[in-house]
């Protein structure tokens, strides 16, 4: 039967990541979770949204060519736009224009004949 975690690759390696995370800063976490237990997976569940978000921000941004792209294919005002942009730069350090993460690479033309073609498939059905 199918799981809604396919294999779970994904969140195996997650958490294994976050358990290093939490073991390496182990001494100042320990006391704050020992006073307040439930604010670990709060602040798990929180961070993991926040992180979610600006990771879709950034692929979106590289695969729909920057600032307008992003706007129009997200639907969303300029105001919107200049909240994400800030809201990226406060917690990656720079602009998701010149911000890399190792492992993520984006070929917006693979991407958009990717999805062209994939939208090709779905609408011949």
């Amino acid at each position: 039967m199918a799981s809604p975690e396919g294999e779970g690759r994904a969140k195996t390696a997650l958490e294994a990541a976050y358990e290093t995370y939490y073991k390496a800063n182990k001494s100042v976490n320990k006391r704050i979770f020992a006073a307040l237990p439930e604010l670990r997976e709060i602040l798990r569940g929180y961070a993991g949204s926040r992180l979610l978000d600006l990771y879709g921000f950034w692929v979106m941004w590289h695969a729909c060519g920057g600032f307008d792209g992003t706007q129009k294919a997200l639907g969303i005002s300029k105001s919107q736009m200049y909240r994400r942009i800030a809201l990226f730069r406060e917690v990656f350090g720079e602009h998701p224009d010149v911000c890399e993460f190792p492992g993520l690479t984006i070929n917006p033309a693979e991407f958009l004949a990717g999805m062209a073609e994939r939208s090709k498939r779905l609408h011949s059905k």
